[in-house]
């Protein structure tokens, strides 16, 4: 039979354009399809685990390398995903080895240096070896690990992959650093009667007699396993070892004993990482009040006739029971559901509602998973259906952050994206820069699936598209049981300090409030958008400010750990005792963080109990959970929190909600800092009043006259909308214009500027007036790099991808000039 020559078109999880093409080892023919990993060299050393893309018999120019190996069985990774991460690539102008490496779990992604050492099991027959594979292993023998960089040194060859490969298939040769699989699924041992006494009661009832008189231990955990298991009912259940002897109250040495006796047999089954929950209700159970019922078939009837769906609800309306009565419909006819959430803080509270009406259906995706864990969830993704193979879940509804976007789903039938506004969405680095929220809506199309997008407060954008009919407009406008949304009391922070009102950064209105809200035991939340203790410390006499050495901000103080830190890089400073400019010892503290408001609450109401959430407590993998959990419990008081507190969560016993400085938000220089600024108070507003009480906001302004805050006082949505879109179009912004930001970084300032002025003149001479820059940002100076950013301002006319095409041209010719070496370009397509 004739052998064919195939060859095979890979992906590496490396910021390299295009794919490569690698020859199929004939043994390999029959393995060999898209989809699957594979092991491949690239350049003259690395060894990398590469995605195959396609399968031909058409030979490439040059002479190709040979796959080294195959990781696979099956495909872990689907068609449609492949199509998505084109889209990504393209879309958000990066290579789709980016994309990939975004995309696979790291313990899919194998590499390694390749450092080689001999098998202790080595006969040291050299018999079966030719000249040079004799060589490397005498080579071995002198020296115990050797670098594949040194090989071809020692071969005096350039091609030494097939010797080492040929090697490592003889069982001559390991690889130090061997490229196996670091997923390794959790095993848990399982118990069984070995025959013939799972054949024959008879010699079964025999057995206990014997153990009855001689072994009454033995004799129970054996009697507790035929329980379990159902002996003798027809089919058996599996019985844990962990299981039988927690029932049985046996040790270790009694079930060893049966083993040992040829009466019990151990073996190893793969089991979840994640325990299994039954579901504790039905969906049907859900009363909806009669506004949800009308918004619900509201949105039925828009999925008819749209694919995408804005859901604007005012905050505690109700919307997540809409949803759950959504995912039933969908996945009761077979389909999958993705409800995708901008912050990992968000999924505690959603999957215990989830789980309460779907059980272990429900499975979770996000960044704080290890390795193993996100892998088990790839792989129950993949293997969804009837077909899920013995110890994966089946996941029928997927709940994560932005990077549950790329799990293997292959019958995705709605998307649902809460709180669409949130910019947590957005991924800046490293590449892909992609916003979850847009690539939710591109990854339904691509799976033919409906998307609901739900905000008490969307974004412009997705509420100009709603109204202008890209997207259906579905609104809710009441909350649950006809509750009053919260009354909004704006406190005069100039008046206040000019008469006296004022106990340190608190108003004495704001501290009756806590006081008067503790006292009715109910709880409050604080919401201060900066954290640390003090956000910068400043000499009284010359106004010398710490800074970080490498990025131009000043160093906030952090009193728990007694440091100055920057929140960019992460670099830490001792509190220094003098000022090293004037050596005066007058250093002040300057502004407040949630670590000083936590520590000054804890002073004037000493009987309370403080929690704070913010990066700096909510760093370790369970944090968030632990901190909701016991502030819903009660066992909180007063929880200060960074604007993880404002997003979507739901607590019965809040009834005062404390902005200390909206200011701070409303003076940022960036054109959707109006927005984000109504966004963060009335979402923190919304978490205020839920239990059959109206709740109160008191925040804290030197203008309180503020349009924004205004807004937020009559809970105006629409008049911030209408002030927004009207800005946006006179000054040329998003919904109107597309933005692109250029992005150049420099060690050496000089070069940077040379080299963005030259860029500029590139763009403006195809762009024009659409160019605007080269300008240094607010932070010019992260990690010792130095940044200048350039806008294009796209009008929403002219075809997207052929501007994109003709700055992708500009980019790589400005990147053979002189001027571009060392410099490092970031495009960014729609930056937050």
């Amino acid at each position: 039979m004739e052998r064919i020559t195939l060859f095979a078109d890979v992906l590496l999880p490396l910021p390299v354009s295009g794919t490569f093409t690698y020859r199929v080892p004939f043994e390999m023919n029959d393995q060999i399809s898209p989809g699957i990993r594979v092991v491949v060299q690239f350049g003259s050393r690395k060894i990398y685990t590469a995605l195959i893309l396609k399968v031909h018999d058409q030979p490439p120019e040059r002479t190709p390398k040979y796959i080294l190996s195959i990781l696979d069985q099956e495909p872990v990774v689907r068609p449609v995903q492949m199509n998505f991460w084109k889209w990504l690539a393209d879309y958000y102008l990066c290579t789709a080895g980016e994309v990939m490496n975004a995309a696979l779990p790291a313990a899919l992604k194998l590499a390694s240096e390749s450092k080689i050492a001999l098998n202790p099991a080595f006969n040291s027959d050299l018999s079966v070896l030719n000249e040079r594979q004799v060589i490397l292993v005498e080579a071995l023998h002198h020296r115990k690990v050797i670098a594949v960089s040194e090989v071809s040194k020692i071969l005096e060859l350039q091609k030494t992959i097939p010797v080492i490969k040929s090697l490592i298939d003889l069982g001559v040769i390991v690889s130090d650093e061997e490229l196996t699989d670091p997923y390794k699924p959790k095993l848990e041992p399982f118990l069984r009667l070995c025959p013939p006494y799972s054949e024959q009661e008879d010699l079964l009832t025999g057995l206990f007699s014997r153990l009855e008189k001689s072994a009454r231990k033995q004799s129970d955990i054996l009697m507790t396993l035929l329980r379990i298991s159902g002996f003798g009912a027809g089919s058996l259940k599996e019985v844990s070892q962990k299981e039988l002897l927690k029932q049985s109250g046996g040790g270790q040495t009694s079930l060893d004993g049966l083993i040992g006796k040829g009466i019990l047999e151990r073996y190893h089954r793969m089991v979840s990482r994640f325990a299994p929950e039954a579901a504790e209700k039905p969906v049907e159970s859900i009363e909806l009040s009669e506004v949800q019922e009308k918004t619900l078939d509201a949105i039925r009837t828009e999925f008819k006739t749209r694919d995408v769906v804005l859901l604007h609800g005012v905050t505690s309306s109700g919307k997540t029971e809409l949803y759950i009565k959504l995912i039933q419909e969908t996945i009761s006819q077979g389909k999958q559901v993705l409800f995708m959430l901008p912050e990992i803080a968000l999924t505690a509270q959603i999957i215990n509602r989830l789980r309460k009406y779907f059980g272990a259906r429900v499975g979770i995706y996000h960044s704080r998973f290890n390795h193993h864990e996100r892998v088990e969830v790839w792989h129950s993704v993949l293997h969804q259906g009837p077909e899920t193979r013995p110890g994966e879940q089946r996941y029928d509804i997927v709940l994560g952050a932005r990077s549950a976007l790329f799990l293997p789903f292959s019958n995705l039938g709605l998307v649902i994206v809460d709180e669409e506004h949130d910019s947590s969405f957005k991924q800046y680095d490293p590449a892909p820069r992609y916003h979850g929220r847009d690539a939710a809506l591109y990854l339904a199309r691509l799976h033919g699936a409906k998307a609901l997008l739900g905000s008490a407060t969307p974004s412009v954008e997705s509420y100009f598209n709603a109204l202008s009919g890209k997207y259906a407009l579905v609104e809710l406008t009441e909350r649950y049981g006809k509750l009053e949304l919260p009354a909004v009391q704006v406190i005069n922070l100039k008046e206040a300090q000019r008469i006296g009102m004022m106990k340190s950064h608190f108003s004495t209105v704001l501290l009756e409030e806590i006081e008067a809200t503790l006292s009715r035991k109910e709880q409050v939340i604080i919401f201060q958008n900066r954290r640390g203790f003090s956000l910068r410390l400043e000499c009284d006499l010359c106004h010398w400010m710490p800074a970080c050495k490498f990025c131009d901000v000043t160093l906030v103080y952090h009193k728990k750990i007694n440091q100055l830190r920057c929140h960019y890089c992460g670099y830490v400073s001792k509190i220094p005792e003098q000022c090293p400019d004037c050596h005066g010892t007058n250093i002040r503290m300057r502004g407040f963080g949630t670590e000083k408001v936590e520590e000054e609450l804890g002073v004037i109401f000493p009987d309370a109990v403080i929690s704070r959430m913010d990066l700096d407590t909510t760093r370790s993998k369970n944090s968030h959970q632990k901190i909701i959990e016991d502030f819903q419990e009660g066992k909180v008081d007063i929880l200060v929190g960074t604007q993880m507190v404002t997003k979507g969560l739901d607590f019965d016993h809040v009834s005062l909600v404390c902005i200390l400085n909206a200011d701070n938000m409303l003076n940022y220089p960036d054109f959707r800092s109006a927005e984000r600024a109504y966004q963060l108070m009335a979402q923190v507003s919304g978490r205020s009043g839920r239990k059959g009480k109206q709740g109160k906001v008191v925040i804290q302004s030197y203008n309180p006259e503020h349009m924004i805050i205004r807004d937020v006082v009559n809970h105006n949505y629409l008049a911030m909308f209408r002030q927004q879109i009207a800005e946006r179009q006179k000054f040329r912004y998003p919904p109107y214009y597309r933005l692109i930001q250029i992005k150049l970084k420099h060690r050496d300032a000089d070069a940077l500027n040379r080299a963005a002025d030259e860029l500029a003149m590139m763009l403006r001479q195809q762009f024009g007036k659409r160019v605007l820059g080269p300008e240094f940002p607010m932070v010019s100076r992260i990690m010792n790099y130095y940044i200048k950013n350039i806008l294009l301002k796209i009008e929403r006319e002219p075809s997207l991808v052929m501007m994109k095409e003709k700055l992708m041209t500009i980019l790589v010719e400005f990147q053979k000039r002189p001027a571009a070496r060392s410099v490092r370009i970031i495009p960014d397509v729609d930056p937050q």
